[in-house]
């Protein structure tokens, strides 16, 4: 891709939406009448940051956890998860 025409129109829609996004945040701090369409804005927002949008599906990832090793380890801890057996010292 590099800097094709393409990746223009995607960083084009992605500027747009910061600065629609950095105008609802400016509202709401500057303006004591804002209302909800800037808390809606802001929110959305704020929720789309913290999505995993860089996600893999988990059998193209490196270093990828094997099924069932949560399982394994629940499963052969004892007290606590660490393995000790409880008991006489």
């Amino acid at each position: 891709m590099g800097w094709g025409s393409r990746s223009w129109g995607a960083r084009g829609v992605a500027l747009g939406l910061g600065t629609l996004w950095w105008w609802a945040v400016l509202r709401l701090v500057v303006e004591p009448g804002a209302g909800a369409l800037e808390a809606a804005v802001a929110a959305g927002g704020w929720g789309l940051s913290v999505l995993p949008v860089h996600c893999v599906p988990k059998r193209q990832a490196q270093g990828v956890v094997g099924a069932g090793r949560l399982r394994r380890i629940w499963g052969a801890g004892g007290a606590g998860g660490t393995g000790a057996k409880s008991g006489k010292a």
